[in-house]
């Protein structure tokens, strides 16, 4: 995605305090039993508890990685996630070391009926990867990557950041389609469907996975794959965190050249009409090997605003492919080359520090025609005190030709995932522009059809239940046998029956 364009963020700030900068275990295991009494907390059906002291001090002692309380070093850093606005803490933290940490706390907090988070990479818009007075399982201290050339396979652990997947795949010349900013987290990215620059030509995320490992509800570590407890990795391919902790993927991996043909041909804001005409017309024509964005966006001021299309070609034949592009005349930049993919995959990072409250609304289409592009453009409004965009994500290709039923994601009828984001400064009140990106949207989601969960908001339980459209009774099943008390409940919540 491109919130790059209107949305100041930090990837700095992104990566958990390494592992080199952590106490030693020792020490991290007293941390619980130093805390001053015992410690509220809440349940997940919102109820008060009260956890004593003596329960934390036994759960620190039977972990390998740290327990973190509101008065331990790096219980901010853990807490937080990409979008500064959510200001939520947590009661407690564990920041497990492997699948047997993450069992330890899973069953902690069944028995104590806890709320629960689980953090990947903390890019959920909605924050539903931390939580107040409940408690946060964060997987940064579970980031590996180990790839098998000879049988085309990267397992990777459930902590790990796309980026890292890249890296290690791109040595073996292969790759696997994941995202397009290389600080997500995977585990987020592909338990919800996981859109990619290369999922088209190779499908999406959880079209690749093989095989998971999961921590599920009854703090149990479970594989599933095709053949072992298949229902469950049918689930976990698109029902986001509803059914466990994935502590563990198997990708299947592509060969791959590594060099792609991408970047960005940018015009003045006063030609999006133009460009999203012929964007919504060139895109639907698109051979598999090419992938394109539309962006509009609108800088804080009211001035400066572009609209550009983001393209990133993985075929044989640039130039025939991408010739259209030079129908719409001269444009201010063009930085499309030829270019690793490594690296074009981090050009969406920010580097900034985190100074922006965001909010989006999404929604998928089968097709951009001119009531589309009348609502998305007409109603775009800049502001002073905002960055504002719309922009979309290219589906269709290889995303379509997989049954709707093959998994538990839903939206293969998808050719293009359309956002709707502004983002101001942190202290500012968000309220008018969260107000004005719903009444904005209000006018272009009965144009769409579905939403992707990775960007769930504030959608209503029947909204929820119908997204997962034909799959949601087999949601249903599959939740009530793993997950009967709905502990995994942050997120794309599926409720059992």
């Amino acid at each position: 995605m491109h919130r790059r364009h209107f949305l100041r963020s930090a990837a700095a700030a992104a990566g958990l305090m390494p592992l080199a900068a952590r106490p030693a275990l020792a020490t991290l295991y007293q941390t619980a039993a130093k805390a001053a009494g015992d410690l509220e907390a809440i349940r997940g059906d919102g109820r008060a508890i009260t956890l004593p002291a003596s329960a934390i001090k036994d759960l620190a002692a039977s972990l390998r990685g740290p327990v973190l309380l509101a008065d331990s070093a790096g219980y901010d850093s853990a807490r937080r996630v990409l979008n500064p606005a959510i200001d939520r803490r947590p009661a407690l933290i564990v920041q497990p070391t492997g699948a047997a940490d993450v069992s330890r706390a899973v069953h902690f907090a069944a028995a104590h009926g806890l709320l629960v988070a689980v953090k990947c990479g903390g890019h959920s818009f909605s924050g539903m990867s931390t939580c107040d007075k409940g408690m946060q399982i964060d997987l940064s201290g579970m980031r590996s990557v180990r790839v098998d050339a000879r049988a085309r396979r990267a397992y990777v652990e459930g902590g790990t950041l796309l980026g890292l997947v890249d890296h290690e795949a791109a040595a073996h010349g292969m790759v696997t389609p994941l995202g397009t900013v290389s600080h997500t987290g995977v585990g987020g990215l592909t338990t919800g469907g996981g859109f990619g620059r290369l999922a088209r030509t190779y499908g999406l995320a959880v079209d690749n996975v093989v095989g998971v490992d999961v921590v599920t509800a009854d703090g149990r570590v479970r594989h599933a794959d095709a053949q072992e407890h298949a229902d469950l990795y049918w689930g976990v391919r698109g029902g986001g965190g509803n059914f466990g902790v994935v502590t563990s993927f198997e990708f299947q991996l592509h060969p791959f050249a590594g060099t792609v043909t991408a970047g960005e041909v940018v015009f003045p804001i006063a030609r999006a009409r133009e460009v999203l005409r012929f964007y919504a017309e060139w895109s639907q024509r698109a051979p598999d090997a090419l992938y394109v964005d539309f962006v509009m966006a609108q800088p804080p001021g009211g001035k400066d605003g572009v609209a550009l299309l983001h393209v990133c070609y993985c075929g044989d034949h640039a130039d025939r492919d991408l010739a259209p592009l030079r129908t719409l005349g001269t444009p201010t930049a063009n930085t499309i080359k030829a270019q690793r993919y490594v690296d074009f995959q981090r050009s969406g990072d920010y580097s900034d520090v985190r100074t922006m409250g965001e909010y989006m609304k999404s929604g998928f289409t089968t097709g951009i025609d001119e009531r589309l592009i009348a609502g998305i453009v007409d109603g775009f409004e800049g502001h002073a005190a905002r960055s504002t965009a719309v922009f979309t994500q290219h589906a269709g290709g290889a995303i379509g030709r997989q049954p709707v039923g093959s998994c538990a994601f839903p939206h293969r009828h998808a050719q293009h995932a359309l956002m709707a984001a502004v983002s101001w400064k942190v202290g500012d009140d968000g309220a008018p522009h969260m107000g004005w990106a719903r009444k904005y949207w209000a006018t272009i989601e009965p144009l769409t059809s579905g939403f992707y969960i990775n960007e769930v908001n504030d959608e209503s339980r029947a909204v929820l239940n119908a997204n997962y459209r034909e799959n949601f009774p087999r949601m249903v099943a599959v939740k009530s046998q793993y997950d009967p008390n709905n502990l995994f409940r942050l997120n794309a919540n599926v409720q059992p029956a």
